[in-house]
Order: structure tokens, then C-alpha cells, then sequence
């Protein structure tokens, strides 16, 4: 049973009767508990729902086409409180956070409906088999798995939880119902690596077809570690031989499946200081969410956006000249400084500026622009020339674009360096333009 909070005016509810304050009990006789439930029991045409208003029990049956929404709003998104991850994995990157930050930051989710609807990664721990017949029966796929080991001991250790192991059996319910399975090996050194991550991997390739991809990522590995598994990163020679490894596996799946399979993110390339692979191996790149051939995909994309160069310049040259900074992390700042070069040479009277932030917040094996900081870069480009604008990873922003991890705003940030500040994305065309400051 959910709460109603709004009825949305002139709308299918909203004609039928049902008011806010009512409580939503069932669909045609299928009882409602989350966001899951009515989405799926609403998509027929004719429905029938059942609803408590005080004491009294009242029915409300209305006809739509298939799919439409009624008009009803609740409480949450989910319609549920978001499920807690019951883990304390040895690697977990919410444990290495420093206190202080938004409390959200430290709220670890393991819920199989935020898989579905947000591509959220889950460890299957806190589901039951009910959970994997609902998905089965819904249908929901894919479902974003995260692996780590197919060794159910080594699972437990990883993990910290005794169900850990059990629970890899699911994946083959889910597999065998033909759901969809992403999933991810968070790579960890002296554990999940070497002859166990072949383990995993010849377990995983057995699940395919409904095992489309898997992606390999090293654990990340901030400063507050006190307490804390005794975890070390891997080395540069470390990262090639893991490179060397999946890859090898990966043309095996290519001869066998048609398609790839496994995948290592590019933070073992940039580690290992060997070229990141072209376009076509990453395929549909189906894991570039796992930071998986991000960095090609861009460059790959600005290169396919600069073939239309003179529709850019008549738009630019009322802008010119423009001086912009940019700032990345460590891990992408050679690819970022090259494509700022390649503008600078297509564009007359641009000038761009690049500048690699160290992350001093968690520590100097934090690379990625993501989880770069306002007090890092504040410190570290204060009496620089900015230029007109400096651009910002939009990915250190949270969801909503207006706030840093360490609670500060862009505008606060802004007014610190005396610089207007525009957040970007990784998409080629956005990220043109808004060095072009169109």
C-alpha cells in the first residue's frame, strides 16, 4: 500500500475520483508496493484499483490506452524507501570517505528497482527468491550486477557477508529467463585478480548470451583508508598484464560469441601508459557508464564534429577572440590538452588553457575528473588567467548540477577564482560548444 500525495488536474485519476490523502492498495486484485508494482500492473488498458480513503474501502475502474498514465503522484520516486546495501565490501569507496561531507554521500544503495530505472549496480545480497521471480515475471531487464568474483568463498571474504556466495545462483535464474545481465568486476590486488579473475570470467562468458558485458575496474583508493582492508593500487606493469589478460579473453569471446564480452575500464590504460583502443572494440560501448572507453568515445566524436568545422565558425566568429580554461583530472588530461590543441588549430583566435588537478581530497591515486573537488581546484588556479570561462567536468557535480562533493557551488566557486564557470559534459557536440562559448 502507497500513499497518494498529488492528483494531477483533468487528469484520468483525477476524473475517476481519487483524491490525495487516498491509499493505494491494489491494481486489478495485484497488490501495489513500490514504483515496480504500478508500473507494471497500470500498463494494461483496463484497470481497476482499489484504494483506502479513512475507514472505507472504495473501487475506481478506469479505461485508457495501453501504457498511459493515470495522473497519480507519491511520496517518493520509488514509492518505497530506497533498499540499503547490507555489505561492507573491502573495497567500497563510500568507507574511505571522509566525515564531514552531505549525508547523502553516505547512503550505500543495493536496490534491484534503482538497477532498472537508473542503471544502479546491485550485489544481489538483499534479494530473496520472490525478488528474482518478480524480476523474472516483469520482466525487468537488463539487471546491472555487481560480480567481483564467481568464487563464492572469495565472494564472502570480498564482501563480508555470508550470503554473498549463495547468492550467485541467481544469476543463472536470471540468465536461464532470459534476463539481461551487465555486469562489473571491481578489480582488487592479491584478491580478485590473476587465475581468480580468469575463474570469474569463464564463469561469466558460460552465462552468454544474457550475459552481454562485463566490465573490469580497478578499486578506487582514497587517503582515509585507516582501519580499513590493507588494499594497495596496482602498478603500471600490473596494469598491462591485466590489460594483456582481458583482452586476450575477449578476442576468445569474439571467435566463440560474435561479440567481445569483457572489457577493462581505461583507468588501467592511462596506469599502464599504453593507447587506448579505437572505436570498434568497445562496440556499442555498453559499459562507458563503468568509465569504459569514455575517453575514445569523446575523441572519436569531437574528430566526427569537426568535419562540420565552417557551420562552427560562423558561429564563432562573432566570439572571437576567446580565451577558455578547462579543468580534468589527472587520468584524462593528455587526451583533453590534444583535443584543445586540435580546436585551437581548427578555430582562429581561440586560446585554451588545460589545467590537471591533483586531487589533495582523496588523495593522489584519485584520478578521474568525477571526484575532483571546488577546494582543489580553487586552490590550484587561484591568480591564474582564467581567461573568459573555465569549464567544469559536469561529473563532479551531483545529479543536479549545483553542488561539488565537498558542498560547494559552482557559483560559490565562481566568485573565489573571479571567473565565469560553465559545467560540461563528455558529449563531443556540448563540449565543442561550450569552449566555442556558444
Amino acid at each position: 500500500m502507497v500513499k497518494i500525495t498529488d492528483v494531477l488536474p483533468r487528469s484520468r485519476a483525477g476524473k475517476a475520483g481519487i483524491l490525495v490523502g487516498d491509499i493505494l492498495i491494489s491494481i486489478n486484485d495485484q497488490e501495489i508496493n513500490d514504483v515496480l508494482d504500478y508500473r507494471f500492473y497500470l500498463a494494461d488498458k483496463q484497470i481497476e484499483l482499489k484504494v483506502k480513503r479513512g475507514e472505507r474501502e472504495l473501487v475506481f475502474k478506469i479505461k485508457k490506452a495501453e501504457y498511459d498514465d493515470i495522473g497519480l503522484d507519491f511520496e517518493t520516486p520509488l514509492m518505497d524507501k530506497k533498499h540499503s546495501c547490507e555489505n561492507k565490501c573491502v573495497f567500497c569507496f563510500i568507507d574511505q570517505l571522509p566525515r564531514g561531507m552531505r549525508s547523502s554521500l553516505y547512503f550505500k544503495d543495493d536496490d534491484s528497482r534503482l538497477s532498472f530505472l537508473h542503471g544502479n549496480y546491485i550485489t544481489l545480497t538483499n534479494l530473496e527468491e520472490k525478488d528474482i521471480q518478480r524480476i523474472i515475471d516483469m520482466h525487468i531487464s537488463p539487471v546491472n550486477i555487481s560480480v567481483h568474483t564467481t568464487n563464492p568463498e572469495l565472494r564472502v571474504t570480498m564482501m563480508k557477508n555470508k550470503r554473498s556466495g549463495d547468492v550467485l545462483k541467481y544469476m543463472d535464474m536470471l540468465a536461464g529467463a532470459g534476463i539481461s545481465l551487465c555486469c562489473q568486476i571491481v578489480l582488487c590486488k592479491g584478491l580478485n585478480d590473476g587465475a581468480e579473475l580468469d575463474r570469474t570470467m569463464c564463469d561469466l562468458e558460460r552465462l552468454a548470451p544474457a550475459m552481454e558485458s562485463t566490465a573490469i575496474v580497478p578499486a578506487g583508493l582514497t587517503k582515509y583508508r585507516d582501519g580499513l582492508y590493507p588494499l594497495e593500487p596496482f602498478s603500471a606493469g600490473e596494469c598491462a598484464k591485466i590489460i594483456k589478460q582481458i583482452e586476450a579473453f575477449g578476442d576468445m569471446c569474439i571467435y566463440k560469441h560474435g561479440t567481445r564480452l569483457f572489457y577493462p575500464s581505461d583507468e588501467f590504460y592511462l596506469k599502464a601508459g599504453l593507447p587506448l583502443p579505437p572505436d570498434d572494440f568497445y562496440e556499442s560501448y555498453s559499459q562507458i557508464e563503468n568509465g569504459v572507453g569514455m575517453i575514445t568515445d569523446m575523441s572519436t566524436a569531437i574528430d566526427y564534429e569537426l568535419e562540420s568545422a565552417e557551420d562552427y565558425k560562423s558561429d564563432f566568429s562573432s566570439r572571437s577572440p576567446r580565451h577558455v580554461s578547462i579543468v580534468t583530472g589527472y587520468a584524462a588530461y593528455d587526451h583533453i590538452l590534444s583535443k584543445a590543441k586540435l580546436l585551437e588549430k581548427n578555430f582562429e583566435g581561440l586560446k585554451i588553457s588545460v589545467y590537471k588537478i591533483k586531487n589533495n581530497f582523496f588523495g593522489e591515486h584519485i584520478t578521474v575528473s568525477g571526484l575532483l573537488t571546488a577546494k582543489d581546484i580553487s586552490m590550484q588556479l587561484k591568480g591564474q588567467d582564467l581567461g573568459d570561462e573555465l569549464l567544469i567536468p559536469s561529473s563532479c557535480l551531483r545529479a543536479e548540477g549545483d553542488v561539488f562533493l565537498d558542498d560547494v557551488t559552482p557559483e560559490e566557486l565562481s566568485r573565489e577564482l573571479h571567473v565565469s564557470i560553465r559545467p560540461t559534459s563528455s558529449d563531443a557536440a556540448e563540449f565543442i560548444r561550450n569552449v566555442l562559448g556558444l
